[in-house]
């Protein structure tokens, strides 16, 4: 009996050391600098790659439905994907999932960025910049304008959107049914953070927009990398990577591919929340009845 005790505390003790979040050297460290900073052999131990994806051949595919779903980031299940907005007073290595996605697309670690759901227009990094931040002037600024003269620095005004902006994400994926694991599965296929126009910022009714749609698989790496933080246990954390595609949040499907074009729920359903919902409910069944349907008793 103690044996299986003394390995279960082993077993526990190697994962959780493996596996501290931003915490690297923190029991070793002399110095607050020391903190976060890997040796050599951390490094070189440190060459996990995401869950690469199984092929799935076309004709295992039986059954299949794109949904389009919203992530409310007000509810607390989904604040892993919110908090921290702001990250300055806790360390690079705490990010919402905004600050990771903007920060790879300046460093050019993501590229597959497009116009919306359908992965069609590729969008720039000048593009997305420009969404990300107002520029405007000051009534003197704007009188040494109509007077022919060179704006003053003090006469510029610059509002950026943060993380704090960030109001909900839009997802898009695929469920199917795999007729040789006969099992239905998840495949996420983008994502897309939804803020105010940044120029509607400061207005009491602000223009809500889709800022940018991320193509996920390509962007799988830079998100396996990034942690979120564990609430239950600071020492395990849990990449966003592993959190989108494990579905550990809560969502609401708001459109379906349909025959009419792809209309969201809203569209046919409007001015009536409570219908809306039950609308989307209904699509969530008719999903979990592809497993049930395949099967004859």
């Amino acid at each position: 009996m103690m044996n299986v005790r003394n390995f279960f505390i082993a077993i526990i003790s190697i994962t959780g050391s493996l596996a501290s979040f931003g915490q690297s050297n923190l029991l070793n460290a002399k110095t607050p600098s020391e903190i976060g900073i890997k040796s050599a052999a951390q490094l070189d131990a440190d060459n996990d790659k995401p869950l690469a994806y199984g092929y799935v051949e076309d004709r295992d595919v039986l059954m299949g439905k794109t949904v389009w779903e919203i992530i409310d980031l007000s509810e607390r299940i989904n604040f892993a994907l919110y908090f921290p907005i702001d990250a300055a007073n806790i360390g690079p290595d705490r990010r919402s999932l905004y600050d990771v996605l903007t920060k790879a697309m300046k460093n050019g670690e993501i590229t597959e960025v497009y116009t919306d759901s359908y992965f069609n227009t590729k969008k720039s990094l000048q593009d997305i910049e420009g969404s990300l931040s107002r520029i405007d002037t000051t009534d003197a600024g704007r009188e040494q304008i109509n007077a022919g003269k060179r704006v003053s620095e003090e006469y510029v005004l610059r509002q950026d959107l943060t993380a704090a902006d960030v109001t909900q994400y839009k997802i898009k994926g695929y469920w199917y049914f795999d007729k040789r694991q006969s099992e239905l599965k998840y495949r996420l296929l983008g994502i897309c953070p939804v803020t105010p126009d940044v120029y509607s910022m400061n207005s009491e009714e602000k223009d809500y927009i889709e800022l940018f749609w991320v193509f996920f698989p390509a962007a799988r790496d830079v998100l396996h990398t990034a942690k979120a933080f564990n609430d239950k246990n600071s020492a395990m954390p849990i990449s966003f990577d592993q959190i989108l595609n494990s579905r550990r949040f809560n969502s609401v499907i708001y459109k379906e591919e349909n025959v009419y074009g792809d209309r969201s729920i809203d569209e046919y359903m409007k001015d009536n929340a409570q219908n809306q919902l039950l609308e989307s409910e209904r699509v969530k069944d008719k999903i979990r009845n592809f497993e049930s349907d395949m099967w004859n008793y």
